[in-house]
């Protein structure tokens, strides 16, 4: 019956799995958007692109170093439904997202404007751009 039911919706089970993975993450963005509660003062502002492989990211990441648009290539590449609003996770606070994310965007080294990654997760290799934050360093925003 298993099998049945994989070939009947044409998929193998490492797609579904990596279906429902793409919809939890994109379940959790939602919830913590939702709730957007500022933990310990920190807040940011951030967009990502969420691809399957490493190589994938790289390639990515070096077109929009090359000056190629972080949200047209997250419309363009990005597995995760924040990539039809070119990758925007909004505003949230630390503690809200992955533990990677918040390694990223809340670092006193990160810089605003500039893409990070790849970062792994369990959902697939993301490019991290923080657009503004708050609570870190003194920044009131930026």
């Amino acid at each position: 019956l298993k099998l049945q039911f994989l070939y009947f919706i044409g998929s193998d089970k490492k797609q579904l799995q990596t279906k429902l993975k793409m919809k939890t993450f994109a379940f959790l963005i939602v919830l913590f958007a939702m709730l957007h509660c500022v933990a310990a003062g920190k807040s940011a502002t951030a967009s990502h692109i969420l691809v399957a492989s490493e190589d994938d990211c790289l390639k990515i990441k070096g077109e929009i170093e090359s000056g190629a648009s972080f949200a047209e290539k997250a419309k363009e590449h990005s597995t995760c439904p924040s990539g039809k609003s070119g990758g925007s996770l909004g505003n949230f606070g630390q503690g809200q997202m992955v533990p990677a994310f918040d390694q990223v965007i809340f670092s006193p080294e990160t810089t605003m404007g500039k893409v990070y990654g790849p970062v792994k997760t369990q959902f697939g290799y993301h490019l991290i751009l923080v657009e503004k934050r708050s609570g870190v360093n003194g920044e009131e925003s930026a």
